[in-house]
């Protein structure tokens, strides 16, 4: 007990030491899903398809090239038709990454194994300085 009386600013700094070298975890953990990087790997290799959950003024406002607008309120309904081959590799976008969280349970319970989310969304799209359109 003496020791830890003695030395509470050595054991503090300890302590906030350790918190900030765990902190990138703490934060890589609450941004999951695909990197940009590893989604375009996936479309060029496995023809993977891309559908943005946003709603349709947001994705006319700026979508990925070559991605399908289905709003997340319409996904259960409209997947199917849009996306035939649930065997191909299903990215869902949305603008932060959150709503096309929410819709990858969605397309797996749908039959989607290969659904995966990007994590980041269109942000961390941008952010890659990868190619966007408008509608």
């Amino acid at each position: 007990m003496n020791f830890i009386v003695n030395n509470w600013m050595l054991i503090s700094i300890a302590l906030v030491s350790g918190g900030l070298l765990l902190w990138p975890v703490i934060q890589g953990a609450a941004i999951a899903g695909l990197a940009p990087a590893g989604a375009v790997q996936l479309i060029n290799r496995e023809k993977a398809v891309l559908v943005d959950v946003c709603e349709t003024s947001e994705f006319a406002s700026g979508h990925i090239v070559g991605a399908k607008n289905i709003p997340l309120g319409e996904l259960e309904a409209k997947l199917g038709a849009a996306v035939k081959n649930k065997t191909l590799p299903l990215i869902l976008v949305c603008q932060t990454g959150a709503r096309s969280g929410r819709a990858v349970a969605i397309a797996k319970k749908l039959g989607y194994d290969q659904a995966q989310s990007l994590g980041g969304g269109l942000t961390a799209w941008k952010a890659a300085n990868l190619p966007v359109e408008k509608a």
